[in-house]
């Protein structure tokens, strides 16, 4: 796949204390393979799903131990200048610009509500070489505490236009939105309601692309995943929410199977 546009998400990471670990958990639920682990570059490792990559997975760095999780990175054509921009709109950048020798250039950084992310400005690793097929990255969503915050932060940052979803959605009231770069869908955003616990900060939850949602779901917890939410059938297909034994939350979704019709948009841009 070619470069994508600004503000497309472009690539996952997590990190992991126990490598080993994830990489036999995901084998088994994703279909993932993995490739030889690159000792320059701290033991980065990617994954793949039919000889494409998708993802990867990593160790901490020394004093970076805790809470594993997914990092979803958007594409920037010059990560110092997408940097400068998330500093001038209230977010923070976790980790400067740091160029990776010739793959890209990678930034970390926060939104206003505290949801992490990644910036990737691509060099030769232009990102997921598959995207939409079972294994593959399939869609996101920053759950926020603070919707407000989040929805002027990255149209500013990123040439997002956004819709909002109208109306009740499943029961009560779902307070959602969606941001597009062109024509292109590229990302949701969901309030967090009180079923969150009040520890559970903001965070950008991954979806990854499965052949049936509930083999997933009962291949992830015989490996000692939790099920968090779901399975739940949508116009969008059949989902379930995940964390994984290490703590990392996910997201698994059947794109074939879907119910329900399209939910309506409204333009707030």
């Amino acid at each position: 796949m070619a470069v994508q546009p600004e503000g497309t998400p472009c690539w996952a990471d997590a990190m992991f204390s126990d490598v080993e670990g994830a990489k036999s958990f995901y084998g088994d639920v994703l279909g993932w393979t993995f490739g030889e682990s690159s000792s320059e570059y701290g033991n980065y490792t990617q994954a793949y799903k039919d000889g494409k990559a998708v993802a990867a997975v990593v160790p901490p760095m020394p004093g970076q131990e805790g809470q594993s999780a997914w990092c979803l990175y958007f594409a920037s054509p010059d990560a110092a200048a997408t940097a400068q921009k998330i500093r001038d709109n209230g977010g923070t950048v976790v980790m400067e610009p740091m160029q990776v020798g010739d793959f890209g250039t990678m930034a970390l950084a926060s939104e206003p509500s505290g949801a992490v992310f990644g910036v990737w400005q691509a060099g030769t690793h232009e990102g997921f070489e598959a995207i939409s097929v079972p294994g593959a990255y399939a869609w996101a969503e920053v759950f926020t505490r603070e919707p407000e915050k989040t929805d002027a932060f990255l149209p500013a940052v990123f040439p997002f236009s956004a819709k909002q979803m109208d109306g009740p959605h499943d029961g009560p009231e779902m307070d959602f939105r969606i941001f597009n770069v062109g024509e292109d869908t590229v990302l949701g955003r969901m309030k967090m309601t009180d079923d969150f616990p009040p520890e559970v900060p903001s965070y950008v939850n991954v979806y990854f692309a499965v052949e049936n949602c509930d083999a997933a779901v009962a291949k992830a917890t015989e490996r000692g995943g939790i099920l968090r939410f779901g399975p739940m059938s949508s116009p969008f297909g059949r989902f379930a929410a995940l964390s994984d034994p290490q703590g990392a939350s996910f997201s698994v979704i059947d794109l074939t199977t879907t119910e329900g019709d399209m939910p309506k948009l409204t333009d707030v841009s």
